[in-house]
């Protein structure tokens, strides 16, 4: 059974990698223009493992402001990992808390999304190892990624236009996961909330969007009940 739920993990995650190479490679590639050093490129990649966080923490550096000012600012942007904690962890109980420790650690947008889908239509799944399948996958490719996108540099053309991988990779993951009307609801508060505070500091347009989201999916959660209900 785990490694049915490994390989299924890998499978679900591999049409994602397309869009997860080049999203690593434009990291790889801001850090060679701020100026890092491979080393400190790939540490970056590692400990933090976010790319939204990556790209906003390695402008700033490039801008030589305050270190305070690069964590509170990759911190902000990670808040929603919070939210995906929380909703995760119902399913993740009976885990082992080594192993809980792990998958807190490789943690993402994409992991997230791929194993609540997963967990909510097969409850047979083995949790654990699906995760794993998924998550280790995404660590992999954004290591391999971020060191290429480092050692080609400036090299790769603007013509190939490397950024506009990044929001197809989260319409990809979004699109699946919205099942019904709060959702919906959700997902486009949470988007254009999102895009209207793109200006706010800090990045703080992600965090309130995703606050937002929320907010309008339980609003339309309770209005429906209010609605069907006896």
């Amino acid at each position: 059974m785990e490694s049915s739920g490994l390989r299924r993990g890998v499978r679900d995650v591999a049409p994602l990698l397309p869009g997860i190479v080049p999203f690593g490679m434009v990291v790889g590639i801001a850090a060679v223009n701020a100026g890092l050093h491979l080393g400190e490129a790939v540490s970056m990649s590692v400990v933090v493992f976010a790319g939204a966080s990556q790209l906003a923490a390695i402008e700033l550096l490039e801008t030589d402001a305050p270190l305070l000012i690069v964590v509170v600012t990759a911190t902000v942007i990670n808040l929603r990992m919070l939210m995906y904690s929380a909703s995760l962890a119902p399913y993740l109980q009976s885990i082992r808390r080594a192993w809980q420790g792990v998958m807190a650690y490789l943690l993402t947008d994409q992991a997230f999304a791929l194993s609540v889908v997963a967990y909510r239509s097969d409850e047979g799944v083995d949790r654990r190892a699906y995760y794993l399948g998924v998550a280790a996958t995404l660590w992999v490719a954004w290591q391999l990624a971020t060191v290429a996108g480092y050692l080609l540099g400036t090299g790769i053309p603007d013509a190939w236009g490397l950024e506009f991988a990044v929001p197809l990779v989260f319409l990809a993951v979004l699109v699946p996961a919205v099942e019904d009307a709060p959702g919906v609801v959700a997902a486009i508060v949470g988007g254009v909330v999102a895009v209207l505070g793109a200006g706010l500091a800090l990045n703080l347009g992600l965090l309130v969007g995703a606050v937002a989201g929320i907010v309008g999916g339980l609003a339309a959660e309770r209005f429906g009940e209010g609605e069907y209900g006896d």
